[in-house]
């Protein structure tokens, strides 16, 4: 049996990923190949209760360390209960976001100690990586805007300028260093970046 393939969409709020997955969704369609699309933090019932607590604003502080623990919660849920099911049945799997996404914001935006997130990383994830990453790169002043434009931002969101900067820096040098992390402009018009999100797709596919 012929497993599926995982295709990460990653970026930062406002980099267009909805969009995006869209297409890739459309392209797999026509290419005959069966897929499913997963969101993270959620993807399943448990798994969205959590992303309620990760998003909503809380009166209470929320420790950098209960945050990654439920980043981390939620996505092995997600793998085990949906997405390595879905790849053994030889569905492709098209993912809004997966570790990458909490090694840039929990990591770089947050400050975790890289050590602490592999320690974790290895509990749960077991060594699983996605086939392909798409990162859609926007500068983060330019994403925010657009983030505003949708509506009310929520905890994570209104974390600052400076924490999706550092967020930026971190995708940046994780794409640098591993070729199955591609960077796609996203501060090109939509049908530019979905343009070359599918190119980068289609020559993976081949």
């Amino acid at each position: 049996m012929n497993l599926g393939k995982f295709i990460v969409i990653e970026g930062l709020e406002g980099a267009g990923k909805s969009s995006v997955i869209s297409r890739v969704k459309q392209l797999l369609d026509h290419q005959g190949v069966k897929s499913i699309h997963t969101r993270e933090p959620g993807g399943t019932p448990l798994a969205e209760v959590l992303r309620d607590a990760i998003k909503q604003h809380w009166q209470e502080q929320v420790t950098i360390e209960t945050e990654l623990m439920l980043m981390y919660a939620a996505r092995s849920q997600l793998l085990e209960n949906v997405i390595k099911p879905a790849l053994k049945q030889g569905q492709w799997v098209i993912g809004d976001r997966h570790d990458l996404s909490s090694r840039a914001y929990q990591g770089g935006g947050r400050g975790v100690n890289a050590e602490l997130i592999e320690n974790i990383r290895s509990i749960t994830l077991k060594g699983f990586e996605p086939d392909l990453t798409l990162y859609l790169d926007v500068e983060p002043s330019v994403g925010l805007s657009r983030a505003r434009g949708r509506g009310e931002l929520d905890r994570i969101e209104v974390s600052g300028l400076a924490f999706f900067e550092r967020v930026r820096k971190v995708y940046l040098e994780a794409a640098d260093v591993d070729p199955k992390i591609k960077i796609i402009n996203a501060m090109q018009p939509m049908d530019a970046v979905q343009q070359d999100a599918l190119t980068v797709l289609k020559e993976f596919i081949q």
